[in-house]
């Protein structure tokens, strides 16, 4: 038999072991994450176009592309339309998401059924869901057709979902925000299936009602879930950008149109890059803060 090793050689082992697995990970997000940021950064400080993007001499030009888009009244409108949008699918994508799981918690084929269309559903990629409601809310679509059953119009006054200013930003936030529905469900399900049985059979017998076990046992085990939830799902409104592009392209004019996606509009489409990574930087660090916030809440979740 081999003799044991000394206490350091294992340790020194051990340590080498651990950066063996850590190392592959590490390399992955230095090239795949960091060098795009760097580069990012670099561009929004530089006079980068569709002239010079293609060589490596960007002239310097400090925060001037900062202080343009800062300035730039399309990027004004965007703000406020942001805040609307993340509003909109960070109330439905929470309250659908719970309302989702509570209503899921009663076993039955029909629980089962309603558990795998949402999973299917939040399977389903963006592009793909918002294209199918592209289809639903035109004027001969599926939206118009059933507000025409309840009255509310008609076949030769169809509301333009998509085009009329109140209703385009509308209509996508609360598509976006029925898309992040399933994922809510599914987490707010996984934290109700692991409340205890005994406390609410016991609740159940000292005469608590349903509501009255929701308040007093479930939500209050559900506020880590909530919190670590809560910020995903602002990250998740706040970057969104697939059903914008799919289903109205920022328009009519900037109705639409979020931070990213002007980032978008002003790289790809006016092919000012400079510009564009410079609105890139900003959406990035609200990100970063969001990010912040959710690392202190997964800590103080498995804390408490």
């Amino acid at each position: 038999m081999t003799a044991a090793l000394p206490a350091g050689r294992r340790r020194w082992r051990g340590r080498h072991t651990v950066l063996a697995f850590v190392l592959p990970g590490l390399l992955y997000l230095l090239l795949l994450g960091l060098y795009p940021l760097v580069n990012l950064v670099q561009m929004s400080l530089s006079d980068v176009t569709a002239r010079n993007i293609a060589s490596s001499a960007w002239s310097l030009v400090g925060l001037h592309n900062f202080s343009r888009v800062l300035a730039s009244p399309s990027f004004a409108a965007t703000v406020p339309n942001t805040l609307i949008f993340v509003a909109i699918v960070f109330v439905l994508g929470m309250a659908g998401g719970l309302a989702g799981a509570v209503a899921l918690e009663s076993p039955g084929w029909l629980s089962q059924v309603v558990l795998g269309l949402m999973v299917f559903i939040w399977a389903m990629p963006p592009v793909v869901l918002g294209g199918i409601w592209k289809f639903i809310l035109l004027p001969q679509g599926l939206a118009n057709a059933v507000a025409g059953w309840f009255g509310v119009n008609h076949a030769s006054d169809p509301i333009l979902w998509l085009v009329w200013r109140p209703f385009a930003l509308l209509s996508v936030a609360v598509v976006n925000g029925w898309a992040i529905i399933p994922f809510g469900t599914l987490v707010y399900r996984a934290a109700l299936m692991d409340v205890p049985k005994e406390i609410l059979e016991a609740a159940a017998i000292d005469g608590a009602s349903p509501w009255q076990q929701f308040l007093r046992i479930k939500f209050p085990i559900l506020r880590p879930v909530t919190l670590i939830l809560a910020v995903l799902t602002l990250v998740y409104a706040f970057r969104s950008f697939d059903f914008i592009y799919v289903m109205t392209y920022g328009g009519p004019g900037v109705s639409t149109s979020t931070v990213p996606f002007y980032s978008y509009l002003e790289s790809f489409a006016q092919f000012r890059f400079g510009l564009g990574a410079a609105v890139a930087v900003l959406t990035v660090l609200v990100v970063a803060v969001l990010s912040v916030v959710y690392v202190r809440a997964t800590r103080g979740a498995e804390g408490g």
